[in-house]
C-alpha cells in the first residue's frame, strides 16, 4: 500500500488505489473517501464508529426489506459516512494520519507532531491495538528530538495553542516548557547581542554587526571560532525571538518555569522585552512596519503590558555592574530605552499603579544610562497640565536616589572603597555627576513649559544632592530660560528660582553672562558679582603665591652671578673676554631684566588686590543694605535718583552707589598691566644697564 497516492478535488480527497471508497470521513470542511479496512486495522476508534454505523445501518436495511415489495431493484450497498467533529489538528492532522493508516511513510517534525500526537490519540491509535502505531511514533520522535533542541520546543508548543486541553492532558506544553527552560539556564548569557535588532528581517551581516556589539570578540581569534561564535550568538537571538510569538498564557508559564529555575534575569528581561516589542503595536519601529492582521484589544494589552512589567527582574543592574566585566554603554542604553517605551505604553493603557511604580523603580536602577529623549515622557492625563510628566521623572529620581544611599550604605558595611556616589570619581562614570548633567537638561527642556509652576521647578532642581553637579552652569541655564519663558513671576519667586544654584559653582564664563543679564533679580546679581571678584582674588593670590619661589630663586641667581662678576673683573682686569664670558653676560642681563620685570607685576598685583578688597567690603556693605531696607526701596531710590543722574536703570546707580562693575574686563585689563609693566621693565632694565656698563668703564679707565 506505500505506493499508493492521494488527491485532493475543492472540498474532498481522495485516495487513488483503483478501488471504490467505502467510507467517507468528514473532518472539518473536508470529506476524506477512504476504505474501511486500512483505517480499521489502525484505528481503534475508527474500528468502533464504522462497525456501530454498519450495525446500525443492516438493522435498517432489514426492517426496510420487510415492508418492501419483492418487485422492486436491489439498491447498491450505501457507503459508511463519519463525520469527526472538533479533530484535533484539523484536516492536515488528519490526512497525515490516514496515510499512516495506508502504510504511506509520513514526515513528523517539531511542527505537526504535536497535532499528531493528538489525532493519534483521539483515534486510538495505541500500541495494544497495533504494534508500532502512531501513538508510539510520535513519541519516540518527542523524547529523542524535539525535547533536545530548544528551538524545536518552542516550534511544538506554539503548535500546541490550537489542540488545548488535549495538549495538556497528554502533557506536551508542560514537557515543552520545562525543556525550553532548562535549555536557556544552560546558555551562555555573554552569547546574547545588544541592542536588540529593530528589524526582524535584517540581513545577515547586520545582525551580526548588531550581535557582536555584546561580545569580547578580539582579533587573536582564530576564523573557526569566530564563525562557531557568529552562530551561536544567532542562535540565541533567534530562539529569544521565536518565544515572542507564543500566546500570553504559555508566555506566562515560560517565565514563570524560567524562574523556578532561577534563570539568568538577563535571559529573561531580554525575551520580555523581545515579547512587548513583538505584541505591544507601536512599541518600536519592527511593530510599526510589519504590523500583524489583528491587534489586541486595549484590556488584552493592558493585561500583556502588566504581566511582562511584573515579570521584570528587579536587579539593580547599573547600579551594581560588574566592575570585572561591564556591559558596554550601548547595551544599557538600549536597555533603557525600552523600558522607557513600555513606561509611556503603561501610562497610554492606564495600567495600575503597582505596575508602574515597579517599572518606575527598574528604570530608577539604570537612570544614568538614559538619555535626555528618554526622560520626555509626554502627560496622558487630562488631569496633569504640563506638556511633559514631571512627576513621573521625580518620582523615578527619588528611587534612583534611595538606591544609591542603600549602595553606599552596603559598600560601607564591606569596607569597600569604590569612591562616592556610586562609581569612579570622574564626571564621565560617575552615575550621580550623570544624573546630575541629565536632570539639569531636563529641567532647561521643561522650563519653557508656560504651565509649569515654580514650586514644582524649584523642586525638582533642589532634589539632587551637591555632588551631582561640578558646575551650575547647566542649572543657571535652566533658570535663565524659566525666567524667560515666564516673565511674570513675582520677584519674591525670582529670588527663590535663583536660590536653587550655586554661584559659587559657576564658570567665569556664565558669571559674565548672569552679571549682565537683565531677567536675574537684584540680590541674584549682587551675589554673583560678589562671588565672580572672590574668585578673581583667590586665583590672584594663588598666582602670587606660585611667583614668590620663582623671584626669590631669580634674587639668588642674579647676586651670585654679581659676585662672580667681580671676581672675574679682579682677576682678570681689561683683558679681553672669551665666548663662555659673553654667554654668561647675556644670562646675567637676561636675569636682571626679569627680576624687574616680576617686581613690578607683583606691585601691580599687590595694587590689584588692593582694588578687589575695596570692591568686595562695597559689596558687602551692598548685600546689608538690600537686606536691612529690601530691594524695592532700593529701586525706589534708584527710580528718584534717575531724574538726577544720566544713568539708566538700577544697574548704573548701583554703580555709582557702591563701585559695582557689572561688566568684567578682569583679565583684559590685567593682561594690560602686565604688558606694560613689562615694558617698564625692559626700558628700566635697559638704562640700568647702560648706566651700569659705563659705570665699569669709568672705573676702569
Amino acid at each position: 500500500m506505500a505506493s499508493e497516492k492521494s488527491t485532493s478535488k475543492g472540498q474532498a480527497w481522495f485516495c487513488t488505489t483503483g478501488l471504490p471508497s467505502d467510507i467517507v470521513i468528514e473532518v472539518n470542511d473536508m470529506s476524506f473517501h477512504l476504505h474501511k479496512f486500512p483505517l480499521t486495522s489502525k484505528s481503534k476508534k475508527l474500528h468502533q464508529l464504522i462497525s456501530e454505523q454498519e450495525s446500525a445501518k443492516s438493522e435498517s436495511e432489514t426492517e426496510k426489506k420487510n415492508r418492501n415489495d419483492d418487485d422492486e431493484e436491489d439498491e447498491e450497498p450505501e457507503s459508511v459516512h463519519i463525520i469527526l467533529p472538533e479533530f484535533p489538528g484539523g484536516c492536515e492532522a488528519f490526512e497525515t494520519a490516514a496515510k499512516f493508516c495506508y502504510g504511506v511513510k509520513i514526515e513528523i517534525s517539531s511542527t505537526n507532531v504535536a497535532p499528531l500526537r493528538c489525532a493519534a490519540e483521539y483515534l486510538e491509535m495505541t500500541e495494544e491495538y497495533s504494534e508500532d502505531n502512531l501513538i508510539n511514533k510520535t513519541e519516540k520522535f518527542l523524547s529523542q528530538s524535539v525535547l533536545k533542541n530548544i528551538k524545536d520546543s518552542i516550534k511544538t508548543l506554539r503548535s500546541c495553542e490550537s489542540l488545548m486541553p488535549l495538549a495538556e492532558t497528554l502533557n506536551i506544553a508542560h514537557r515543552c516548557i520545562d525543556s525550553i527552560a532548562s535549555r536557556a539556564s544552560s546558555a551562555d548569557p555573554s552569547l546574547f547581542g545588544w541592542p536588540m535588532s529593530e528589524a526582524v528581517g535584517a540581513t545577515t551581516s547586520d545582525s551580526n554587526q548588531m550581535l557582536w556589539n555584546g561580545i569580547e570578540a578580539g582579533v587573536r581569534r582564530n576564523t573557526k571560532s569566530t564563525t562557531t561564535t557568529t552562530s551561536s550568538s544567532s542562535s540565541s537571538e533567534s530562539w529569544i525571538e521565536d518565544l515572542a510569538l507564543l500566546s500570553l498564557p504559555l508566555y506566562k508559564q515560560i517565565i514563570c518555569s524560567m524562574k523556578e529555575k532561577n534563570l539568568n534575569s538577563e535571559i529573561i528581561e531580554r525575551s520580555l522585552i523581545s515579547y512587548a516589542r513583538k505584541s505591544i503595536p507601536g512599541l518600536s519601529r519592527s511593530s510599526r512596519k510589519h504590523s500583524s492582521g489583528s491587534v489586541a484589544s486595549e484590556s488584552e494589552q493592558r493585561e500583556l503590558i502588566e504581566t511582562i512589567i511584573t515579570n521584570l527582574p528587579l536587579e539593580k543592574r547599573s547600579m551594581r555592574r560588574s566592575r570585572a566585566r561591564p556591559k558596554p554603554r550601548s547595551s544599557s542604553s538600549s536597555t533603557i530605552r525600552h523600558l522607557f517605551g513600555l513606561l509611556r505604553t503603561a501610562n497610554i493603557l492606564n495600567a495600575s499603579e503597582g505596575c508602574r511604580g515597579s517599572l518606575e523603580k527598574k528604570i530608577a536602577s539604570q537612570l544614568d544610562q538614559a538619555t535626555l529623549d528618554d526622560l520626555l515622557i509626554p502627560s496622558y492625563s487630562y488631569l496633569i497640565e504640563t506638556l511633559y510628566d514631571v512627576d513621573c521623572v521625580q518620582r523615578i529620581l527619588q528611587c534612583f536616589l534611595e538606591g544609591l544611599d542603600q549602595r553606599l550604605a552596603m559598600e560601607e558595611d564591606d569596607g569597600d572603597d569604590g569612591g562616592g556616589g556610586g562609581g569612579d570619581g570622574s564626571p564621565a562614570v560617575n552615575p550621580v555627576m550623570l544624573v546630575g548633567k541629565l536632570i539639569d537638561g531636563y529641567l532647561s527642556e521643561i522650563a519653557s513649559d508656560a504651565n509649569l509652576k515654580p514650586e514644582k521647578f524649584v523642586e525638582l532642581a533642589v532634589a539632587l544632592p551637591d555632588q551631582a553637579r561640578l558646575y551650575d552652569d547647566g542649572l543657571y541655564r535652566a533658570v535663565d530660560v524659566y525666567l524667560k519663558a515666564h516673565p511674570w513671576v513675582k520677584e519674591e519667586e525670582r529670588e527663590r528660582i535663583c536660590g536653587v544654584m550655586d554661584c559659587q559653582k559657576l564658570t567665569l564664563e556664565a558669571c559674565t553672562h548672569a552679571a549682565q543679564n537683565e531677567r536675574l533679580p537684584l540680590r541674584a546679581v549682587v551675589q554673583v558679582l560678589f562671588f565672580e571678584q572672590l574668585q578673581l582674588r583667590h586665583a590672584i593670590a594663588g598666582s602670587l603665591l606660585s611667583a614668590a619661589p620663582e623671584t626669590t630663586n631669580n634674587a639668588q641667581l642674579l647676586q651670585q652671578q654679581q659676585h662672580h662678576q667681580l671676581d672675574d673683573d679682579d682677576v682678570d682686569g681689561a683683558g679681553p673676554r672669551g665666548p663662555q664670558e659673553g654667554h654668561g653676560m647675556v644670562r646675567w642681563r637676561a636675569a636682571v631684566r626679569e627680576n624687574q620685570v616680576l617686581r613690578l607685576d607683583m606691585d601691580s598685583m599687590r595694587s590689584r588686590v588692593q582694588e578687589l578688597e575695596r570692591e568686595c567690603s562695597s559689596m558687602r556693605k551692598a548685600i546689608e543694605k538690600i537686606d536691612r531696607v529690601g530691594p524695592e526701596q532700593v529701586q525706589e531710590q534708584e527710580q528718584e535718583q534717575e531724574h538726577v543722574q544720566s544713568g539708566s536703570g538700577w544697574r548704573t546707580s548701583l554703580t555709582k552707589k557702591f563701585g559695582c562693575k557689572f561688566k568684567t574686563q578682569v583679565c583684559d585689563s590685567h593682561q594690560r598691566t602686565v604688558v606694560e609693566a613689562n615694558r617698564k621693565g625692559n626700558s628700566t632694565a635697559t638704562r640700568h644697564h647702560h648706566h651700569h656698563h659705563h659705570h665699569r668703564q669709568t672705573s676702569r679707565s
